[in-house]
């Protein structure tokens, strides 16, 4: 871990510049987690070192990046690039090191549907239930008649008002609150919100209350924490090597939607338990079938209708279970988070590339285009 000193980042900054830099590597410092404990035997990670001297990426504006103006330009923390399970490249800035946990923000949607796959293939949970079934107590809310599976795929018919983000964002805890208002948390929010209320099933709404949602009824679910069950169901089973935290609200749910906080070496581990199918040495870890609906079960026309369909011009994707699918040349799938949070698998080149950076602007247009523009020249270059 870093020895580095706080710069003055508390909880109504750590999302801003210039403190994110070092809050997104600190945050059991800022807010409450949970412990998600590594395995007892770590999968090792071979070095394989390749020379990316000869990288060259093009960005929306014309130019070109060699691999250190890559790095820079994307603001990377951290990065680790498998090919076939084996270490090819590995980069660390800011204060981060191979056991710093870094905030993944929204790829941890990715992760919680993983989590609901292995549910799902045990019968202990039902994707085709209604909210109001799982979650009797969040029945009169606007996602009472919505399926499980509208809440995993992001096409939830939900309309969250201006009064409504800020009543989630007051429950989630990841900002300071107002000293006159209600200090709920995220299960009095779901059971208390019934404005918004739209027909569920259409296109892809991203609506980042649905995935927290979705982990109070695991919990219900299960009646294990849902940091237990990241622990028991994926984390141990699939060799990390590093402790993960969650950030919890005031009650202890933990933030299903954006929480996770892992080093960027078991996010690559993560992505080659994928690449592989779910597999690790003979032991199946997740269900094949889920798997294989993450790449061909969603819904293009969806996606194409959806409101980040005008960010990804001229891709054919889709949104499945908390990932996202590009279907062209690489052929990816990936977790995507605020602040250059992402982790590529390109499974046909068996290619995966985790990367955590602190981009100042959450969602920065030509900084994402450079991202993936980069992940897929590094599928191309690092394909021999």
């Amino acid at each position: 871990m870093t020895l580095e000193t706080n710069p003055g980042a508390d909880l109504s900054n750590w999302r801003t510049p210039p403190f994110h830099v070092w809050a997104f590597h600190h945050p059991a410092e800022i807010l409450p987690v949970a412990r998600i404990a590594g395995s007892a035997s770590p999968r090792p990670l071979a070095d394989a070192p390749r020379s990316m001297a000869e990288f060259r990426v093009t960005g929306l504006g014309g130019q070109t990046f060699d691999w250190p103006g890559f790095l820079e330009a994307t603001s990377t923390d951290a990065l680790v690039i498998l090919k076939d399970g084996e270490i090819v490249s590995e980069t660390y800035a800011n204060g981060n090191g191979p056991v710093t946990p870094h905030i993944l923000m929204s790829a941890t949607k990715s992760v919680t549907g993983l989590i609901c796959g292995v549910l799902a293939d045990q019968g202990r949970i039902d994707l085709e239930a209604r909210v109001a079934e799982a979650f009797p107590s969040a029945a009169a809310s606007a996602w009472g008649d919505a399926t499980l599976r509208q809440l995993l795929d992001m096409r939830t018919g939900v309309v969250m008002g201006p009064a409504d983000l800020q009543a989630y964002a007051d429950a989630a805890g990841w900002d300071p609150i107002a000293p006159d208002a209600p200090t709920p948390d995220l299960k009095t929010f779901f059971e208390t919100t019934t404005t918004g209320r739209g027909a569920h099933g259409g296109p892809f709404s991203y609506i980042s209350a649905n995935t927290d949602l979705l982990g109070l009824i695991l919990e219900r679910a299960t009646g294990e924490r849902f940091s237990t069950l990241v622990e028991t169901l994926l984390w141990d089973p699939m060799g990390a090597e590093t402790d993960a935290q969650i950030t919890v609200d005031r009650a202890g749910a933990a933030r299903c939607t954006g929480g996770i906080c892992a080093t960027a070496r078991d996010l690559a581990r993560l992505g080659q338990l994928v690449a592989d199918g779910g597999v690790r040495d003979g032991r199946r870890i997740l269900p094949a079938a889920w798997l294989e609906d993450l790449w061909a079960g969603g819904d293009r026309q969806a996606w194409r209708q959806g409101q980040f369909a005008p960010a990804f011009p001229g891709r054919e994707m889709s949104y499945r279970s908390g990932w996202y699918r590009i279907d062209g040349d690489p052929d990816l799938l990936f977790a995507m988070g605020v602040h250059g949070q992402n982790l590529f698998i390109d499974r046909a080149r068996g290619l995966v590339i985790a990367k955590l950076s602190s981009i100042g602007n959450p969602f920065d247009p030509r900084v994402v285009t450079l991202i993936h523009r980069g992940a897929d020249e590094l599928c191309r270059y690092l394909a021999d």
